[in-house]
């Protein structure tokens, strides 16, 4: 069992010893001057992130343990200059959203180097990922105990109805208004950090990448500086487009009322192919697998090659489709207005399954764990792989808010003018807000807060209540407090002095 504290140091120093030491260090003065230091991959990211040390300044052949917070994570040895390259660690999944640190220890004493990294996850599009599945993945602080305890954080008033959905990114809010303007918002307290006119903007921005993509009523996509607001390019269709931009590798695909798919280069604006559809585009596009899937409102739904815009395949369900397509394990996902949900084979447009809501369908799919969540007259759950009916919520009104799924809640708005999060696994509810009218927006859940727009103008964050929220931020940890797991692989020095 290890102690828990230091035991007592008596360093050897004796008088021959230190001025072998001493003449060391006048005949190679840079060597002894150097201090550890590290760089790092990534200054942020959410949990589970990548990371890759890179350190110099150390001894020489020596035994460096890499630690996030106090969690030792690799263990690495110096070459003959004192440095390692690219150590491998990720950030855990435990991490909550904040300051964190990771430190390079040299095993055998007190010497070493820190830097921050700041745990943050996003929400940058429609989809929270070009996919389509609307399931945030890291969430590690809202859970199916605490979401109860969730309160109204702060309220922004655009100056005009809202259409459009939330996206986060970065720390910041981004929100489409038909008032003219993408707003920018600070996450922690709605406070406005800038704002771009252009018209009316009506469909859900997406960011990556440092920039901000967002559709308007004039019929362009606009690329903004994420941070700034300054106008990067604008990307002129010849009609309006609600359709929310959807980002993938290095591209931009939206799709228009004249029918036309586009895909844009993400960098400078640039067309590299169009598609037309013949019919009027509502959706938002899904891109996997090097295929674009996107609906229409009166054919249906259409797959075609991302790199070329070539059509692979179309499918006709026989009645309108303003919902966007999921994809996830080689089918595809989305409701009509003749009430069915559909799962199409991803590769062939062939028919899987069909489920039969009663009620007509523009809720955009949402999938986490085998299950496809979306509303009609309730909100359903349905097995991915069959089309069976797991449970329904009837109790709500007529659910036209796509549902977002985060760490094992369901956040979902209703026509009865209420916000809802209910138990992935059994539908049970376990938080309700009243917002007032009826609330057609898509939630999203982003480190802790839930973010939703509302047709009187306004955008609401919830987070948990005063006393509530675990701790985020780690304090930075003494080096010589950090305790070396001695079980890790990598380096097996012939004597190893224990700090503890």
């Amino acid at each position: 069992m290890k102690p828990t504290s230091h035991p007592p140091r008596t360093p050897f120093c004796p008088t021959g010893f230190f001025i072998l030491l001493l003449a060391a260090a006048l005949l190679f003065p840079a060597v002894c001057s150097a201090s550890p230091s590290i760089t790092l991959s990534k200054k942020v990211g959410p949990p589970t992130s990548k990371i890759l040390v890179s350190g110099s300044g150390f001894e020489a052949n020596v035994g460096v343990d890499i630690y996030f917070d106090t969690k030792d994570k690799a263990l690495v040895v110096t070459n003959g200059r004192g440095e390692f390259k690219n150590t491998e660690i990720h950030a855990p999944r435990s991490a909550y959203p904040g300051q964190h640190w990771v430190t390079a220890l040299e095993r055998n004493n007190d010497k070493g180097a820190q830097k921050p990294f700041l745990v943050q996850a996003n929400w940058p599009q429609f989809h929270f990922d070009a996919d389509g599945t609307r399931l945030n993945p890291y969430e590690n602080v809202l859970n199916t105990k605490n979401v109860g305890n969730l309160g109204l954080k702060w309220t922004y008033t655009t100056g005009n109805v809202l259409y459009s959905s939330p996206t986060v990114a970065g720390g910041i809010v981004y929100v489409s208004c038909t008032d003219g303007n993408l707003y920018a918002l600070d996450a922690r307290n709605g406070g406005k950090l800038w704002s771009y006119f252009a018209g009316i903007f009506n469909s859900t921005p997406a960011v990556a990448n440092g920039v901000a993509y967002a559709g308007s009523y004039d019929g362009s996509l606009y690329a903004l500086n994420a941070r700034t607001g300054a106008l990067l390019w604008a990307f002129a269709t010849s009609a309006v487009f609600y359709s929310a931009p959807t980002v993938s590798d290095g591209v931009v695909y939206i799709g228009s009322w004249n029918g036309n798919v586009y895909a844009i280069n993400a960098q400078t604006g640039t067309l590299l192919w169009s598609y037309d559809t013949g019919d009027w585009i509502w959706s938002s596009a899904s891109v996997a697998n090097g295929v674009v899937y996107l609906s229409t409102i009166d054919i249906g739904v259409y797959a075609l090659n991302a790199h070329t815009g070539t059509l692979l395949w179309s499918f006709v369900p026989g009645n309108q489709v303003q919902s966007s397509p999921t994809v996830a394990d080689g089918r595809v996902y989305f409701g009509g207005f003749d009430g069915n949900v559909y799962a199409l084979n991803a590769d062939t447009g062939a028919v899987l399954w069909i489920y039969a809501t009663g009620a007509s369908i523009d809720a955009t799919p949402a999938l986490a764990n085998g299950v496809v969540y979306i509303g009609s007259r309730n909100l359903n759950a349905l097995d991915a792989a069959t089309g069976a009916l797991l449970w329904g919520r009837s109790a709500y009104g007529y659910v036209e808010s796509s549902a977002a799924v985060a760490n094992g809640v369901v956040y979902v708005g209703s026509d009865d003018g209420n916000l809802y999060a209910v138990e992935a696994k059994t539908g049970s509810p376990l938080w309700s807000y009243t917002i007032g009218g009826a609330l057609r927006s898509s939630p999203v859940v982003v480190d802790g807060d839930v973010y939703v727009e509302q047709f009187d103008f306004t955008v609401d964050a919830f987070r948990l209540k005063y006393g509530s929220r675990e701790a985020g931020s780690a304090k930075r940890p003494a080096l010589k407090t950090l305790c070396p797991d001695l079980s890790l692989k990598g380096f097996q020095p012939v004597a190893t002095v224990s700090r503890h």
